[in-house]
Formats: structure tokens, C-alpha cells, sequence
């Protein structure tokens, strides 16, 4: 009995010896990758029946970004339903295109959807087709805006925008 005993004591000790095994003295923390910047070049307002280009340049960290996914999606005020997306190619440096012709008078909204080193931004701006008639232009509703946005990341830069503009083109 009493080598049970022993054993039921002795067999416990020995295991809890074998477990004492010693832990890595610093664990690194995962860096965080830069934030990723979106910036549209596309002018405010064009002229309708001609071909207008799309453009975004894409930076991180201070470089370029020459693998990102851009998609513009483009649609016309009120008709966000009938919108169309349109791939980007990347031309250079970063900066990716697409081509796109309105055909009519009225304001259009663009959001250009980046991908890259697994953060997502999309930037959004307002274009001005022609010259619309305002008081038939659909005002955006800018809370069901803000709830899209609210699954991006990232920031754009442009000094010659006013702050509302920058918090809708930066969604985090």
C-alpha cells in the first residue's frame, strides 16, 4: 500500500518537474501597418459627353503602391442602386485610372474602393457633370454615407479641401 501511495505522489511531482519549461523573454508585438492613402485626382467638375478619367493615387508608409485593387463606383445623385463599378489599371507611381463618359447634366458621386496590404479606404467625391438644374439634384443621404464607410480604413490628404470633405474622404 504504502508503495501506491508513494507512487500516486511520486508519478504527479515528477510531471509537474517536466512542465517547468522556460517562456520566450519578450513576446514582439505585431507592427501595425501604415495607414493607407488614398488621394482622387479627379477633377470636380466635367464636361458631359466626353471621356473623363477616373484617377486615385495610392500611398503607404511614404511609398507608392503599386499592387493595390481600385474600383471606382460610380453613380449619379439619387440613383446609387444604378451605379456601375469600374476596375482601375495602374498607369504609374501609384496612380491608377479608369474612364468613364456622363452623358447628361447632373452630379455624380465616386467612391474609389482600395485594397492594399490588407486595409481597405474609399474615399468618396462629389463630380459635377455639366451644368445641372440643383433644385432637381437628389441630396446624398449622408448618414446611410457614413455607416458604408464605416468598414474602411485609412486617410487622404488634400490641402485644398474644407474638414467636412476630408472626414467623408477619411473613414477609419
Amino acid at each position: 500500500m504504502k508503495k501506491w501511495l508513494f507512487a500516486l505522489i511520486a508519478v504527479p511531482a515528477l510531471l509537474v518537474g517536466c512542465g517547468d519549461k522556460e517562456e520566450p523573454k519578450t513576446l514582439k508585438e505585431p507592427e501595425m501597418p501604415a495607414m493607407l492613402n488614398v488621394d482622387i485626382l479627379t477633377p470636380k467638375e466635367v464636361a458631359i459627353n466626353e471621356p473623363i478619367e477616373l484617377a486615385a493615387h495610392v500611398v503607404q508608409g511614404g511609398e507608392n503602391i503599386d499592387d493595390a485593387i481600385v474600383e471606382f463606383e460610380v453613380w449619379e445623385s439619387g440613383k446609387r442602386d444604378e451605379g456601375q463599378m469600374i476596375d482601375g489599371t495602374l498607369e504609374k507611381d501609384g496612380v491608377y485610372k479608369a474612364t468613364i463618359t456622363f452623358d447628361h447634366d447632373s452630379v455624380y458621386y465616386m467612391f474609389a474602393h482600395t485594397t492594399a496590404n490588407g486595409i481597405h479606404n474609399m474615399p468618396k467625391q462629389q463630380i459635377t457633370a455639366g451644368t445641372p438644374d440643383m433644385t432637381q439634384i437628389v441630396p446624398e443621404d449622408e448618414k446611410a454615407n457614413n455607416n458604408m464607410m464605416e468598414h474602411g480604413n485609412g486617410t487622404s490628404d488634400g490641402a485644398e479641401q474644407d474638414d467636412d470633405e476630408k472626414n467623408e474622404k477619411n473613414h477609419h
